[in-house]
């Protein structure tokens, strides 16, 4: 057993299970007497959730590595680089001040609220106000799943982006509501669709869910594109919400837009933002969602039941990312778009066509023509199993990402150009 695995063995008290399974479905208690194994079931919301397609890579990864082979992992969208040093130093100083020990508030502290409204103003010239229309999340991904279940019910319906972020539909799932997905690509086809949904479909669809930078596509749009959203939300009234968590992970001179600087877009549309990506704090999970006030006070008001608000201290350092990293953030954007630019050179040399994005830490990469019969999950898997190589499939994002794979760009470019001459070298033998 690894070290790990010993030492939650003395956590937990060793490794004997004192539950006796039994015959014949048939349990043992302590006294000797027959007890009959109960029948145990879900609720019909987890039943509407989809098998996990990354379950199967994510098990043959951990016995790959159990076996002690080299797996480049380029499949989540992790981040390997460190929290800037400022803001670990803060934590420390915060979690030794027993101040901070106690329960902290589910909408997230004053000056953190604050800090998240300057950022807004300084990034997109977007005025907020920090006690209405900032809440503080445990991640982007835990404020979408609660905001959808303040927003939506059985009955309901949600546009959701095709492909998408798992947690873009599932969370619409997870309520009861049904999901319409729409394609988001071109632009004008998402456009004339949602358009199209809202005028003839009867209840008209209450949310719609956008995702700019996209993940897992790595699409990208201007402001005027936000402008036309809008304007279809506000004639059908439509409640928006935007996911934005690679806002400031961009290319070149590329700006990713907020949907708040449509003007009269905080009549319905929340954004969410999370320090995950530009100051590689993923694991601390600390972000925050801005916009309309009722769509906020719901999600506040749901969070209030569920949690009592982040870790003081994290919410402290997080303060001080957002006050004095800004360069940390630039800089980090650059380490991404000069993997980005190996990955794709890299790929070019073994002849797949790959588009450089202008966002996010993702390169979306077509399977070639002569590989793609196999699949985008069955190619995942022959590439973790024979070139030691873990990419996502375009597939576990829904059907219209089939085609695809999802290339993360959270190792070094050495280990980039090395992981693409691995699959070069495998996927020749599967053409010959």
């Amino acid at each position: 057993m690894e070290q790990g695995g010993r030492e939650e063995e003395a956590l937990t008290g060793g490794g004997r299970n004192d539950y006796n399974p039994g015959i014949g479905g048939v349990q043992i208690d302590g006294k000797g007497i027959g007890m009959k194994k109960p029948e145990i079931t879900v609720a019909r919301r987890i039943e509407r959730l989809p098998v996990y397609l990354f379950g199967q890579i994510n098990a043959l990864k951990t016995a790959k590595r159990h076996a002690g082979v080299d797996i480049i992992d380029l499949g989540m969208g992790n981040p390997n680089d460190p929290t800037p040093a400022p803001i670990v130093e803060k934590l420390r100083e915060a979690a030794l001040d027993p101040r901070n020990h106690r329960y902290s508030a589910s909408i997230g502290i004053p000056n953190l609220r604050r800090e998240a409204a300057k950022l807004y103003q300084r990034y997109w010239s977007v005025k907020l106000d920090p006690d209405k229309e900032v809440v503080t999340c445990i991640g982007s991904k835990e404020g979408f799943s609660h905001l959808c279940l303040a927003l939506l019910g059985s009955g309901d319906t949600a546009l959701a982006p095709a492909p998408a972020f798992p947690i873009h539909v599932h969370s619409i799932a997870m309520t009861g509501a049904n999901v319409i997905r729409v394609p988001i690509a071109p632009d004008s086809l998402f456009l004339s669709k949602m358009a199209d949904i809202a005028e003839h479909m009867t209840p008209k669809p209450k949310v719609a869910v956008l995702n700019y930078p996209h993940n897992p596509t790595t699409r990208t749009v201007e402001l005027d594109f936000f402008r036309e959203v809008v304007k279809i939300a506000r004639r059908h009234n439509i409640m928006l919400i935007q996911d934005f968590a690679y806002g400031l992970t961009t290319f070149g001179n590329y700006k990713a837009p907020s949907i708040l600087q449509v003007r009269g877009a905080k009549d319905l549309a929340v954004e969410f933002f999370t320090l995950s990506k530009g100051w590689n704090m993923a694991g601390w999970r600390i972000g925050f969602a801005v916009g309309n006030r009722q769509m906020l006070a719901a999600l506040a008001r749901v969070k209030g039941y569920y949690d009592y608000g982040i870790f003081q201290p994290i919410q402290i350092a997080t303060i001080i990312a957002m006050r004095h990293c800004d360069e940390h953030v630039k800089q980090q954007a650059k380490i991404y778009e000069r993997r980005r630019d190996v990955l794709c050179q890299q790929f070019a040399r073994i002849g797949w066509n790959v588009r450089r994005p202008r966002a996010t830490m993702f390169v979306w990469a077509p399977i070639p023509k002569a590989l793609r019969k196999m699949g985008s999950m069955d190619l995942a898997m022959k590439l973790l199993e024979e070139a030691n190589v873990a990419v996502s499939p375009g597939v576990g994002f829904g059907e219209e990402g089939e085609g695809y794979l999802r290339v993360a760009l959270v190792e070094n470019e050495q280990r980039l150009a090395q992981a693409v001459r691995q699959i070069g070298r495998a996927s020749r033998n599967w053409t010959t």
